[in-house]
């Protein structure tokens, strides 16, 4: 599924959890097909690219007979349950497009074959390192812990910030913010010319992660190597006293506890807001939605912290553990994700690749346009980030867990029922008490 507000993270595991641990060391192993198909599932990119995957399917299969692969694409809403289930049942496809944080949960279950050994160092060197590592989870085995890589990297994308020129000019301010900290001084200097708000981000814990992002990118570590809390510390505190700070300062709307990130696209379709965090391709929704708005707006790169980190959302392959056609589903997962195929299908959905040289051809490319359109220059933006961009939430297990302890901690600090430094405390017991 194509969008970086829509890549929301798959995190309901409790119900199915027991079962599938059960099943994945009980079942039976099944017998192997009558013909060498692979199965192929995708997340909901019919009928959009229909077109494309058959193309490059008969072409994979022109190159390798007698290999044939089947494609199924299941709808966003529907593959959460459905790979779950077809996992504990030892029936899942033999090539699954994921994301790190979703697979991740099932890679703590030993779901997906470990494809350390298996692909190349020279395959493995032509994906960006950063976007690499984040199909790689830590195991441990007692004291002993070591990184295996539980899938491919395939197509990405990297927020930038979308402004209104027309509300910055209104405030007197000439270039939109590109830290944190020039954030706070923009959302100030906004409110007190235009009465508006700077920008909207939500503090609701099962919705975007972008807060939690921003800890990392002020210099917080999260967890520590034993994947206990890291973040109860002069850094931790003072990136909550930051958000803190600004809703007590009445520089974000109340609606932040409460909302989604929904409510970000709306304010600022509505003019209400002058600044969104969104993927490069939310311009052509805009224009549509509010055309008025899209008038007067552009494009900057995404607001980071001290540590210029830039975030990047990865769709990936993984490989189930229990496949009859691992050798044949390595081959294809490695075929759709090489240069030439990641480089058409960039430009097919208008999302990003992740080997090195694709990157570069994509990005040479955009700059031989004469005039970049608003949206061009967009895009310009996203793919000169991925130098600095990486997945700034590691898969981990209980993911979902950790940003809810932290959110309505910070909830709770913005509310004064606490205070900062208690709210640290209690957000690190509850992850460390999970």
């Amino acid at each position: 599924m194509i969008g970086m507000v829509t890549w929301k993270r798959l995190g309901v595991f409790a119900l199915l959890g027991w079962l599938l641990s059960w099943v994945i060391s009980c079942a039976p192993t099944p017998s192997p097909p009558a013909s060498p198909e692979i199965e192929f599932w995708t997340m909901q990119l019919q009928p959009q690219f229909t077109s494309y995957f058959n193309q490059l399917i008969a072409t994979f299969e022109t190159k390798n007979p007698p290999l044939k692969v089947r494609w199924v694409d299941v709808p966003w809403s529907d593959m959460e349950s459905k790979i779950l289930t077809a996992v504990a049942a030892k029936a899942a496809p033999d090539v699954v497009n994921l994301n790190p944080d979703f697979a991740s949960q099932l890679a703590t279950r030993n779901a997906w074959l470990e494809l350390d050994g298996k692909v190349p160092e020279p395959v493995r060197q032509e994906y960006l390192p950063k976007i690499w590592q984040a199909s790689t989870i830590n195991q441990c085995q007692g004291v002993t812990c070591k990184v295996s890589t539980f899938g491919i990297p395939w197509y990405l994308t990297t927020r930038v910030t979308i402004y209104n020129q027309k509300l910055l000019q209104a405030a007197g301010i000439d270039r939109p913010p590109a830290t944190y900290e020039e954030l706070a001084e923009v959302a100030q200097r906004i409110k007190n010319k235009t009465g508006k708000y700077a920008f909207f981000v939500t503090f609701v814990p099962e919705d975007s992660g972008e807060v939690l992002e921003s800890l990392v990118q002020m210099g917080v570590k999260l967890v520590d190597e034993e994947g206990n809390a890291a973040f109860n510390t002069s850094e931790g505190i003072a990136a909550f006293n930051y958000w803190v700070d600004l809703y007590k300062q009445g520089l974000l709307p109340r609606e932040v506890l409460t909302q989604g990130h929904r409510n970000a696209i709306e304010l600022y379709q509505a003019g209400e807001i002058a600044l969104l965090s969104s993927g490069a391709e939310f311009l052509k929704a805009i224009e549509t939605n509010a055309p008025a708005i899209a008038k007067v707006s552009a494009a900057a790169p995404q607001i980071t912290g001290n540590t210029k980190k830039k975030n990047v959302a990865v769709m990936n392959l993984v490989i189930p553990r229990d496949t009859n056609q691992a050798d044949a589903a390595l081959k294809f997962a490695l075929f759709v994700t090489n240069t030439e195929n990641q480089l058409a299908f960039t430009k097919a959905a208008n999302v990003l690749p992740s080997t090195v040289a694709a990157v570069e051809k994509y990005k040479a490319e955009l700059s031989r346009q004469a005039k970049a359109s608003p949206l061009e220059q967009a895009r310009n933006i996203s793919a000169s980030q991925l130098a600095d961009a990486e997945v700034l939430m590691p898969a981990m297990k209980d993911l979902n867990k950790l940003q809810k302890a932290i959110y309505q901690n910070l909830q709770a600090a913005m509310l004064g029922e606490k205070t900062v430094e208690q709210a640290v405390t209690d957000a690190a017991n509850e992850w460390n008490q999970r």
